[in-house]
């Protein structure tokens, strides 16, 4: 892999080791500012409307801009952001709306983000890459966040409430630094020659790139496909620290062990999906793995005691780890380089745009 892929996945590395320390941290600072499983379900809604709201003008900002300056511009507002509520936790006037609204702004932040990495694939990768880069940043993702992150989180967290998030502060601060270094010389120019960036053309690129995901019938079968299944996990998922928490028992330290051994199965199928991928093709495996993740999530709501219930969390990790990384495969695949930015913020307001 090229030094361009490198630096943008040793600046992914940093910002999922962040994520891992707020994976636990926000959700235990909910619970212990309401009961209400209204407002701790408002939380993951906070941060998955800036997709509907803002994807599609964000994806043609990204086609129109050097991708690394806002991958790092992104990751520097979150560090921005953590920081205040941190700061806000520590001097003790934090509460849920505090928390409701850092959420949202982090999650437009997010929005900017993850359709900058997404579309930095295609330009620095040849195709047959695509597939093992995703493992990578899959696995990566799933190791740093599950079992450095995560559970260490819940124990800092115990020693002081603010602490977490002070240091997804910081490593936000670090990712942004390590995005400004991916080397320029390494990514394909995908600027359309004689291109005007004026107004009226940004609004047409939105418009394009609307047009051309309906009017592509591969395209718009996985978007369909995967909006409404999001629309049900986000349903089956929003209250789930209430339910292994209140229902099941599991005292607040261990919230992030759970997390982790829940991330041996995402870091076994991230592994396979590119040999299963070749032996049994691509859609097969991509079938088989949401079908039975959504069984998953289905037998979980009867589990009788927190060990069923990671069991079963376990094998869901191995099979959406599967389908996470051919879909992004797949993605990359059929949309053109020069077009990705806007595609991918058109679909994810379809299909993240939902989960709210």
């Amino acid at each position: 892999m090229n030094p361009a892929f490198n630096r943008m996945w040793a600046s992914s590395i940093i910002s999922n080791l962040a994520d891992g320390v707020m994976l636990a941290a926000v959700p235990l600072l909910a619970i212990s500012l309401t009961d209400s499983p209204v407002l701790i379900s408002l939380i993951g809604a906070m941060v998955m409307l800036p997709w509907l709201l803002f994807a599609i003008p964000i994806g043609a900002i990204v086609d129109r801009v050097d991708r690394r300056y806002i991958f790092a511009g992104a990751n520097a507002s979150r560090s921005v952001v953590v920081g205040v509520l941190a700061l806000l936790i520590a001097l003790d006037h934090v509460t849920i709306f505090w928390l409701l609204a850092a959420a949202f702004i982090i999650g437009v932040c997010e929005v900017a983000a993850d359709t900058t990495a997404q579309s930095l694939i295609p330009q620095i990768l040849e195709e047959k890459d695509f597939e093992k880069g995703n493992s990578r940043l899959q696995i990566s993702e799933t190791v740093i966040q599950g079992f450095i992150g995560a559970p260490i989180s819940g124990f800092i967290y115990a020693a002081a409430i603010y602490l977490p998030f002070f240091i997804n502060s910081l490593g936000f601060a670090i990712s942004a630094l390590l995005a400004l270094t991916i080397p320029v010389k390494y990514l394909q120019d995908i600027r359309q020659e004689g291109e005007e960036k004026t107004e009226r053309r940004f609004v047409a690129d939105m418009k394009f790139g609307i047009a051309y995901l309906f009017n592509q019938k591969v395209l718009r079968r996985l978007v369909v496909t995967t909006a409404t299944i999001g629309l049900c996990y986000a349903m089956g998922s929003a209250t789930m620290v209430l339910f292994i928490i209140k229902e099941l028992g599991l005292q607040e330290r261990f919230f992030g062990v759970i997390l982790a051994i829940q991330g041996v199965g995402a870091i076994a199928g991230s592994l396979v999906a590119s040999r299963t991928s070749s032996k049994f093709g691509r859609s097969k495996v991509m079938t088989f793995a949401i079908v039975a993740s959504s069984a998953v999530l289905l037998i979980q709501g009867f589990s009788p005691n927190i060990y069923f219930f990671v069991a079963l969390a376990t094998f869901g990790g191995f099979v959406i780890s599967q389908w996470n990384i051919l879909l992004m495969a797949t993605y990359q695949t059929v949309i053109p380089k020069e077009l990705y930015g806007r595609i991918h913020g058109t679909r994810r307001t379809l299909v993240w745009g939902r989960c709210p």
